[in-house]
């Protein structure tokens, strides 16, 4: 697992364990461990808990969504101790990082991306802490992993591109070609598309998640293509910026950013990681936590911002009827869905479970730029 990090960093998946992709079936490294007895409890005034983030705190995106639900387990819980390290490489580093985790004595260490055998082989040689990664793939007695099912909120926003669209182009910003980049592109597109067929998708990807010149230069590069709609999941505010300058439309991603472009700016996929935080932190104290895996879901956890100033209100309407199917149960990724080849790849009458998604690894019908 550890040889993607190096090429991709945060948020790399497993590629090619979607053969079951259409079932919806979960490796058996997702699955949760079995027979797994909970950590003995701590005392609150005697515990400690430790973050390791990908990026800086004050990057306005991904890790500033983490370092707000430290904050507010800081809040639930006065009397424990934190601590964090920012933008831990994907490297041996990270190995070291995590041990002194464990040798300054944290009880929980939360690592807020996908670091693979770099933590697993941490929580291995320290069976008494609890671990948990967030996009990560292994569950055992000690160590869980946990991630936003943020292709719902992706959906609802694609059918506010949809209908907004002039040219009928998306632009989109990505980083990696990667399962959680291809989930947000695909979601998007798809959502669009379900409204307006003619909806196809242009992406670019920057091989960062915080690279704001090369960000706004992809922007760019998209709207003199013909894209008058940008979106994408890149950390922090670029292509928003471009967006405003150029009279066009965009939503974004990690956080509500409306401030650096309030024209353009129709909404966000927003992240809210402070409920989990204090619950993991509560079960961890009491001695009922034990390694799972936990989708964070739309409205507990993750969701689209409101609506920007220059949003239609029957357009917000149409969009936000289907926020209110899926709150309902209702999922929107079912067949038949092609690939960007025109290949069938979900047959009618398959829906594509949270698990299936979290491995998407190809781009749909109308998606060019991802592979």
């Amino acid at each position: 697992m550890g040889r993607s990090f190096a090429s991709s960093g945060r948020r790399s998946l497993l590629r090619g364990a979607a053969a079951s992709f259409g079932a919806g079936i979960l490796p058996g490294a997702l699955r949760p461990a079995l027979g797994a007895s909970p950590l003995k409890p701590v005392a609150e005034e005697d515990a400690l808990v430790a973050f390791g983030h990908t990026g800086p705190i004050t990057d306005g995106g991904w890790t500033t969504a983490h370092d707000l639900g430290v904050q507010a387990v800081r809040k639930a819980f006065p009397k424990l101790k934190t601590v964090f390290v920012e933008s831990i490489p994907y490297s041996a580093d990270a190995t070291r990082i995590f041990r002194q985790f464990v040798a300054e004595g944290a009880q929980l260490v939360i690592s807020t991306s996908n670091y693979g055998d770099f933590i697993k082989d941490v929580a291995d040689r320290a069976p008494d802490v609890g671990f948990l990664e967030c996009d990560g793939h292994t569950v055992t007695g000690n160590l869980g992993w946990y991630y936003i099912t943020h292709w719902y909120a992706s959906y609802i926003i694609g059918i506010a591109a949809g209908l907004m669209t002039k040219t009928n182009q998306l632009g989109y910003v990505g980083t990696f070609p990667i399962p959680s980049v291809y989930a947000s592109a695909n979601a998007t597109l798809l959502g669009a598309q379900s409204v307006n067929p003619a909806c196809t998708m242009r992406a670019i990807a920057i091989n960062a998640w915080f690279d704001p010149q090369a960000a706004t230069q992809a922007a760019s590069a998209l709207v003199d293509s013909g894209c008058d709609f940008l979106c994408g999941i890149t950390d922090e505010p670029a292509y928003l910026r471009v967006a405003e300058a150029r009279g066009i439309k965009a939503a974004m991603w990690n956080l509500g950013m409306r401030q650096f472009g309030p024209k353009a700016y129709v909404s966000s996929v927003t992240l809210d990681f402070s409920r989990f935080y204090v619950e993991q932190v509560r079960a961890r104290l009491n001695g009922s936590w034990r390694g799972a895996p936990h989708f964070l879901t739309l409205s507990d956890g993750v969701d689209r911002d409101a609506w920007g100033e220059t949003v239609p209100p029957d357009i917000a309407a149409r969009a936000d009827a289907m926020r209110t199917r899926i709150l309902a149960g209702y999922n929107p990724f079912r067949g038949p869905i092609r690939d960007n080849t025109g290949a069938i790849r979900v047959p009618e009458g398959t829906v594509l479970n949270d698990d299936a998604i979290y491995q998407w690894d190809w781009g749909v019908q109308g998606m060019t730029g991802l592979g």
